[in-house]
């Protein structure tokens, strides 16, 4: 395993973080299999949220950290003020006070190590924002705090907010990230990085800490996106040409390399940069230890480009 560090907190934080979003309570046997995998392999961040499943997921890593007795190896990512059904925006103060106390009473714990906004609300002054992170920073409860799918030209703003009164800021952020690019994804507001150059030059000269959701764009590169009754309807999203190159370059490389499909286009994220963490969500652990198996993959620059269909470049050479 490879770590990185997020400013503001102790705890190293795993390359590789395991989404916890699936998680639920009466699948706990299952659950705690894979969460025991990925510590054993040196895995520590764990990432979930307030909305998912309704408070099960954080309910099931609760019930395994409390039986492992685990909360200090693991670091914690929760998120909260989502959108509520009507996608009407909740980013206010009362609610992330409310759901960061309810998340904290699920998980078991008395903070997290990593606190995100899951959405944002433009018309809130980010100002305000920060003020309302740096009070749950203060009473303990947040060691460090960023946000989940915020545009670049925010995640600036605040930046240049903390900086002129002498706040911590944002630590990371997480947009969607992946080889593939989403188009039309839904609810419109997410942060879709692959596919904006200039989103993803700005990650690169903060060094702002980019924490990868969907970084295997859902399974898009695996033989559940073939055609016929198991492909998934998500990957109408990813349905263009340049996505499809993209897959028929994936798998030629995976083949070339004597690698799986999946671990190619997680070592293309990683690839990114030393400031880039990759979010997985393996059903199994042996889909954990495939995905592990991407860490010591490394691509070179001439590989993420002709798999990006980036410029001219050509197809590479036989691998290492």
């Amino acid at each position: 395993m490879t770590y990185g560090t997020i400013r503001g907190t102790a705890r190293p934080l795993s390359r590789l973080i395991l989404g916890a979003g699936p998680f639920r309570p009466e699948r706990q046997e299952a659950v705690d299999a894979l969460l025991d995998a990925f510590l054993a392999a040196g895995g520590s961040g764990v990432d979930t949220a307030y909305v998912y499943g309704a408070g099960a997921s954080e309910r099931a890593l609760g019930a395994w950290l409390a039986s492992r007795r685990a909360r200090e190896r693991v670091f914690l990512i929760t998120k909260g003020a989502h959108p509520d059904e009507a996608w009407r925006p909740r980013l206010r103060r009362e609610v992330v006070a409310q759901e960061l106390e309810e998340s904290l009473e699920r998980l078991g714990t008395d903070h997290v190590d990593l606190y995100l906004l899951h959405r944002d609300d433009p018309a809130v002054p980010v100002g305000e924002v920060l003020e309302w992170l740096e009070e749950h920073v203060a009473a303990g409860r947040v060691r460090a705090y960023g946000a989940s799918n915020w545009s670049v030209g925010r995640l600036a703003e605040a930046a240049a907010y903390a900086a002129a009164h002498g706040l911590r800021g944002f630590a990371a952020s997480s947009p969607f990230f992946a080889l593939a690019v989403a188009y039309d994804p839904p609810h419109m507001g997410h942060a879709i990085l692959n596919g904006d150059p200039e989103a993803r030059a700005w990650y690169r000269a903060t060094g702002l800490p980019l924490l990868a959701w969907s970084s295997q764009a859902q399974g898009f590169f695996s033989d559940r996106a073939d055609p016929g009754p198991g492909r998934v309807p998500a990957f109408a999203r990813y349905d263009r040409p340049d996505n499809w190159e993209r897959r028929r370059r994936v798998r030629a490389l995976a083949e070339r390399r004597g690698c799986t499909p999946t671990q190619v286009a997680l070592a293309w994220v990683l690839g990114e940069g030393d400031h880039v963490f990759a979010i997985v969500g393996p059903g199994t652990v042996a889909h954990l230890e495939e995905a592990l198996g991407a860490l010591a993959l490394g691509l070179t620059e001439a590989e993420r480009a002709w798999l990006n269909l980036e410029g001219a470049a050509a197809e590479p050479g036989p691998g290492r």
